[in-house]
């Protein structure tokens, strides 16, 4: 928070104390005063409630702004206008009789960015998985890299590589972030996470309470849905084609009662769109997909109260031409997911060098399938109707680094059981 909007948020608290302390005086002297210091009050107490929502405003700016910069891992280190930052994650999974287990370094992502103004911020991310990558195994890939360009709290403007502001996870996909060792599966299968795309569009606050983002991008590619992993394969990583480029949004709500930090509850509701065409293989050049589209409709929330935290999606996916694509994809695709978390960690442990820390354990359910409704006279696979139940902790030692541990109970429709899987972690982000 620079100091200019710092010295105008304390502006707002002195203005606001100060009308307070003269509208409870005045109301004490009603008596004495009659009528005229009545209505003298009550132009206090209205001028009162015009400067807290000024101040509410002002709050709601101020934490929006902070809440884009925190979807990146960085900064954790400023030179000047340039910063840099990161995360990642390494896995162990275990899997219930089968001699699968394993461990993985997962992800390392670096986060560089720099200011070339104070209304120009450059934004990167580039990740490498699985720590290697050979022959189709691991990858190095350009997650994010933007330019934001803030014109006013209301309208700005961001253009290049963005992430999907589609659900929940794709954007707030950090380690220290969600709850369990890996992403749940809804955001695979589902909403695929991580989800890339170029383009240039438009972000800001239509009020203290409502902030909206609104993209044209480059589109998917249909040809390469299939009926358990969905639109997943469907992401083009190396120069997306804009033969058919498709546009996506969201928007955020935020009762008023949020805007503060100390306030015991938060509540944010989302909504968030993508439509677009699917005729985008080998840049346009693919027979048989120029008629597909794609609509996808997700709704989202995150609620924290004491102790507890909430968090849920829902999705639906509509294709029109499934059935010219082929692969058993179907029509519709539909999913959701809903997770709740205690901090159980005791405030007397939060000392020394646990200071920091904090600990949570938390339930999530997920219910999604990638047959939903199929095109007539088509097939399904019951392996694209699943349901997990994971059951995990995560503690904390400090707000960035985070040890993790938590049981799957994983079922679909096929004709096979899926394996039980018990899964360790390591995360950070800096």
């Amino acid at each position: 928070m620079d100091s200019k909007r710092k010295r105008r948020t304390c502006s707002l608290f002195g203005r606001a104390l100060m009308l307070g302390i003269v509208a409870l005086f005045g109301t004490a002297a009603t008596g004495a005063g009659g009528d005229n210091d009545l209505e003298a009050t009550r132009r206090e107490v209205k001028e009162l409630k015009r400067t807290v929502g000024d101040m509410a405003a002002e709050i709601r700016e101020l934490k929006n702004a902070e809440s884009e910069e925190s979807s990146l891992s960085g900064p954790g280190l400023a030179l000047g206008g340039l910063k840099f930052g990161g995360y990642g994650e390494v896995h162990a999974n275990f899997t219930e009789g089968a001699e699968r287990d394993k461990v993985d370094f997962h992800r390392l992502v670096l986060y560089i960015g720099y200011d070339f103004a104070d209304w120009i911020k450059f934004h990167s991310e580039t990740e490498l998985e699985h720590a290697f990558v050979n022959d189709g195994d691991g990858e190095i890939s350009v997650e994010q890299a933007y330019l934001d360009f803030l014109l006013t709290g209301d309208f700005n403007i961001r253009a290049g590589r963005i992430l999907t502001p589609i659900g929940i996870i794709n954007k707030k996909h950090e380690p220290p972030t969600f709850n369990g060792v890996e992403r749940p599966n809804f955001a695979k299968y589902i909403i695929p996470t991580t989800w890339s795309s170029d383009g240039v569009g438009v972000f800001g606050s239509i009020n203290p309470a409502l902030t909206y983002e609104a993209y044209v991008v480059g589109g998917l590619d249909g040809s390469k849905f299939d009926a358990t992993n969905g639109i997943r394969k469907g992401r083009i990583k190396e120069r997306p084609s804009l033969n058919e480029p498709a546009v996506t949004g969201r928007l955020d709500y935020y009762p008023s009662w949020t805007v503060y930090d100390d306030a015991d509850e938060s509540l944010r509701l989302g909504v968030s769109g993508y439509f677009g065409g699917l005729d985008n293989g080998d840049e346009g050049n693919n027979p048989g997909i120029t008629d597909g589209e794609i609509g996808i409709a997700s709704a989202d929330f995150e609620y924290s109260v004491q102790k507890l935290d909430f968090r849920g999606v829902v999705a639906n996916i509509y294709i029109d031409g499934a059935r010219q694509i082929g692969n058993n994809v179907a029509d519709e695709f539909f999913g959701w997911y809903l997770e709740g978390a205690y901090h159980y960690w005791p405030e007397e442990w939060k000392t020394g060098k646990l200071a920091k820390s904090d600990a949570t354990v938390f339930l999530r359910c997920e219910n999604y399938d990638t047959q939903y409704e199929m095109p007539s006279r088509v097939s399904r696979n019951g392996a694209g109707n699943r349901r997990d139940w994971t059951l995990g902790t995560n503690v904390y030692l400090t707000p960035k680094l985070v040890v993790k541990a938590d049981y799957q109970i994983r079922n679909d429709h096929g004709p096979r059981d899926l394996d039980d899987l018990l899964n360790l972690g390591i995360g950070w982000s800096f």
